[in-house]
């Protein structure tokens, strides 16, 4: 099974348009949050039908997998924390959102949303603990926000990541988290794409212009991560306890030779 994940698009159509052409290469799409850019100029009323269209397009493609980022909350729920309802138009087409988890072949994905308050802080740990016990041979969450104190989390002046994450992690072992929300992580000194918790590898994509995201390659096949900029490739084996990102020099693969 190969997995693409990518994060931050931040409403860029133009790696929105990037993702449909290389969709069919992937056994899935998985975006981890802040589909929505927050400060643009352009009204949410604007970008949320774009973007589910865009999350359509990729469906009739492969299976997509979407958590909510801060940049995607929209409205109050029953409880008083925000929440990101727009994305529930995107579970009506088969997309696996927030709160949703999914068995594809023996991997189980568990995607998590962005918790501003403690309901929704507790949904998680919920949903985590419920699907702890449910058969898999591999785990994988998708979640915005890395683990604070963690090399994913580093801009470059501070941590700014998720404080809960660490303790969930070390808690439950899950083999990848899936993250985002610290776009300069990969790029700064000190800071990396992907970290290590005890036995479980934490990766975050990053963000950066250009013609195509930064992304990952999630193969469960091979057992490796591979993660892709427009200067250069890095990987980490999932099987091995090594902490360093090895430097890939590989041909252009397929996705990139759009």
């Amino acid at each position: 099974m190969k997995c693409l994940l990518v994060s931050d698009l931040h409403y860029k159509l133009k790696h929105f348009d990037w993702l449909v052409t290389v969709a069919a290469h992937f056994d899935c799409i998985i975006i981890a949050g802040d589909q929505i850019d927050a400060r643009s100029h352009v009204y949410l009323r604007i970008q949320v039908p774009v973007i589910l269209k865009y999350l359509e397009k990729l469906q009739q493609i492969t299976q997509v997998l979407v958590c909510s980022g801060n940049h995607d909350l929209n409205v109050r729920g029953p409880h008083g924390d925000r929440i990101a309802k727009w994305l529930e138009k995107a579970k009506d087409l088969g997309i696996v959102i927030d709160g949703d988890s999914l068995l594809l072949g023996n991997t189980l994905f568990s995607v998590c949303p962005w918790w501003d308050g403690e309901k929704v802080k507790q949904q998680i740990d919920q949903q985590l603990s419920t699907d702890s016990e449910k058969e898999k041979l591999t785990w994988v969450w998708v979640y915005h926000g890395p683990p604070d104190n963690s090399p994913t989390s580093w801009t470059g002046k501070r941590h700014y990541g998720d404080a809960e994450l660490a303790p969930w992690i070390r808690r439950f072992n899950p083999d990848v988290v899936l993250t985002g929300h610290i776009h300069e992580a990969p790029f700064v000194e000190n800071g990396s794409w992907a970290d290590r918790i005890e036995s479980t590898w934490v990766l975050n994509s990053g963000r950066q212009d250009g013609p195509h995201p930064p992304h990952i390659v999630l193969d469960l096949h091979t057992r490796k991560a591979q993660w892709y900029t427009t200067q250069r490739m890095e990987y980490v084996e999932i099987d091995d306890p090594m902490t360093l990102p090895h430097r890939g020099i590989t041909d252009l693969p397929d996705w990139l030779s759009h």
